[in-house]
């Protein structure tokens, strides 16, 4: 159980679900790094007619990563491809740790840490395949989706109920918002009653 003696606010992640570590640990979040394929999208790369890769981004995911920004906490993303699709996303949503074509994710991961001076427990990554594993085992806190390989849900501390590219990163938002104690606050500016 996450908290035992305060409500929950209502969420896209089933918060009293989350175990009172992974709860806690979230609490220490200031930068959430990203796997794309397969995390911010559905791992589905569709190719235009000159040759081009498109991907499709859930709102959702671009609304949490909005809220966690204002709420401070860095976010950045690590992929192994180069995609226009990405760069022109990330733009939109102000986000400018963008690292693509990255062949070794643990090094773009400590040079992330790095910039940022932060120490592993203050950062979390999600990641859904065996390329994400090394980042995963480093990070302070680890995080997967539905679907991902069994390695990666095995090594992740949560799992979130949505799969990739269909709400997850806004899940594991949530999850660190609510760590932060700052849910219930953020959802109250939205709410009309």
């Amino acid at each position: 159980m996450a908290t035992s003696s305060t409500a929950l606010p209502p969420s896209l992640c089933d918060l009293a679900a989350v175990p009172a570590q992974v709860f806690e640990q979230a609490g220490k979040v200031r930068l959430l790094g990203l796997d794309v394929d397969g995390v911010l999208t559905d791992g589905a790369i569709w190719y235009g007619p000159t040759g081009e890769s498109l991907k499709g981004f859930n709102i959702l995911d671009g609304l949490g990563l909005r809220l966690l920004r204002e709420a401070g906490i860095a976010v950045a993303v690590i992929t192994a491809r180069q995609s226009s699709a990405l760069q022109a996303r990330m733009s939109d949503l102000g986000i400018n740790d963008v690292y693509m074509g990255v062949s070794d994710k643990l090094v773009a991961w400590q040079s992330l840490l790095s910039d940022h001076a932060l120490p592993t427990e203050h950062a979390a990554y999600m990641g859904d395949d065996l390329i994400d594993l090394p980042v995963l085992d480093a990070a302070g806190l680890a995080l997967s989706v539905p679907g991902g390989h069994p390695l990666v849900q095995r090594q992740a501390h949560w799992v979130s109920t949505r799969h990739g590219g269909h709400g997850a990163v806004r899940e594991a938002c949530e999850l660190i918002l609510a760590g932060h104690g700052m849910l219930a606050s953020t959802l109250d500016r939205f709410s009309r009653g």
